[in-house]
């Protein structure tokens, strides 16, 4: 009976493998085009801030 249990279970495990299998959807990746960026500006203005420190008091 254990040995009856052990195939039907088994037998189950492999079919549902199979299943599994063949089942999936494929799905093909699209190559897409590679675009580079386009630098419109490229000059590029920092400006300082000067920053006001409280005092400490110290």
């Amino acid at each position: 009976m254990l040995f009856t249990i052990t195939v039907s279970l088994s037998v189950l495990v492999l079919i549902n493998l199979l299943l599994l299998k063949f089942s999936c959807n494929k799905i093909t990746k699209q190559k897409q085009d590679v675009k580079k960026t386009v630098v419109l500006n490229t000059s590029l203005t920092i400006e300082s801030v000067s920053e006001r420190l409280a005092p400490t008091g110290s």
